[in-house]
């Protein structure tokens, strides 16, 4: 049957389930309609079904036009999760956060897991794409599909594929390799027929875990190396070297050194999570992940270092940071998305905003409601600034007027080079 199975889903006569339509799982629906599937989005929130269904989407990376295309073309997006019974493949992409003790909160996946145990049938895979530790597929979706006395690898098939998602980038969901690990070799062989059908490469692994580690990896090597950078720019500073200097003079080495910049710390929805699912996982198995701590310790810090500048900035002005007026300058945790998640910028400015500074934000991009959901007051790009005593750019939106900020702001904390990458040289610049 695996044989048949597989080469069913090799096919465009099979329809995929959704569970989830945020920023992986809706892009992952549309894209299998874009490629000639049917699909099932399920999400809970049924006023996300409603804005769904009038063609608004709620993420950046599908546009309304993409969505009224999908939708007319046999996407169907429902609240109802006894819809996925309709589905042959159902595909898991709901949030994986951490707890408040930075424990993995699986709360989310077991969630989906109940709901695939409802309407789980015969001859359908289940793949799990939410990040989380090695063992997480094995441990709570087995169990899940085998509540009905059918047997995995006979009966259902069950895989782990991690989301690769970035948002605003211009790689979209069906031009992104897919890592695709099976319980087993057979529903390896099964669910790396039916991303076949949906992604342009797919990559087979041997096993469950070892895709969901290789997640892990991808995001623990950034965070890694983040950590060093953002550490060898503290050093630099006490050595009055500038650190976009030395990244750029040691870039120029054709081989063996891949570039990484410094920042106010880490933000989005993995980098800063990612590794703590195997820092958790390795403290199960008694291992100590140094690295990994090391990289923790020196991102999670960042914050307090930028804050820290910004108010030597201000002591040799001689002004104080209480009650000066001080202007944040991007709070999305990457440039050109509205996606303000984990956001090291916004700890920055909560930072200062406890030291006593009044705070604004200027994020064309983020936009004013949500600027001032933070509690923030949120600032017109075409608004003057020369009321800020210090502005301290956190993240380097394409949109922002950076000659204006540097002509109207007295004093600026640059935390992402992107004054010097602009080529614009002022005495009232500093680089982190």
């Amino acid at each position: 049957m695996q044989n048949e199975r597989a080469g069913f889903f090799a096919t465009d006569q099979w329809t995929g389930g959704v569970i989830g339509l945020g920023y992986v799982g809706l892009p992952l629906a549309v894209t299998m309609v874009q490629n000639g599937l049917k699909a099932i989005g399920y999400d809970q929130s049924q006023q996300r079904i409603d804005m769904l269904n009038r063609g608004v989407s709620p993420v950046e990376d599908i546009s309304d036009k993409e969505l009224a295309a999908a939708l007319a073309s046999g996407l169907e997006v429902t609240a109802d999760p006894s819809r996925l019974n309709e589905s042959d493949a159902i595909f898991i992409c709901v949030p994986s956060p951490l707890g408040r003790h930075r424990e993995p909160d699986l709360s989310f996946i077991q969630s989906a897991a109940d709901v695939v145990a409802d309407v789980v049938k015969p001859g359908m895979l289940v793949s799990l794409e939410s990040t989380t530790y090695p063992g997480t597929t094995e441990d709570i979706l087995v169990p899940a599909v085998s509540g009905k006395g059918l047997v995995v690898d006979e009966d259902v098939f069950v895989a782990f594929s991690p989301e690769r998602v970035s948002p605003g980038a211009e790689m979209k969901t069906g031009d992104i390799p897919k890592v695709v690990g099976g319980v087993s070799a057979v529903s390896t062989d099964v669910a790396a027929a039916a991303y076949s059908r949906v992604v342009a490469s797919v990559h087979p692994v041997s096993s469950a875990r070892a895709a969901e580690m290789a997640k892990l990896l991808e995001n623990t090597y950034r965070a890694v190396n983040i950590g060093l950078i953002n550490e060898m720019a503290q050093l630099a500073h006490e050595l009055d070297i500038s650190i976009w200097e030395v990244v750029d003079a040691a870039g120029t080495k054709p081989f063996g050194f891949q570039a990484f910049y410094p920042g106010p710390g880490v933000g989005g929805h993995c980098i800063p999570l990612d590794p703590q699912f195997l820092a958790w996982r390795a403290k199960e198995a008694n291992f100590s992940t140094r690295f990994i701590d090391l990289a923790e310790q020196v991102n999670t810090k960042m914050p307090v270092y930028a804050a820290t500048r910004v108010a030597d900035l201000l002591n040799h002005k001689g002004l104080p940071v209480f009650g000066t007026r001080i202007l944040g300058v991007g709070i999305a945790y990457k440039p050109d998305v509205a996606d303000d998640r984990e956001s090291a910028s916004i700890e920055v400015l909560r930072e200062l905003e406890h030291r006593g500074a009044e705070i604004a934000v200027l994020d064309p991009i983020v936009g004013k409601s949500r600027i001032e959901s933070h509690g923030f007051a949120a600032v017109d790009a075409d608004a003057p600034l020369d009321d800020y005593a210090v502005a301290v750019l956190l993240t380097d939106h394409a949109a922002l007027d950076l000659e204006k900020i540097a002509d109207e702001v007295p004093t600026i904390l640059d935390t992402r080079g992107a004054f010097r990458r602009a080529g614009i040289e002022r005495d009232n610049v500093e680089a982190l």
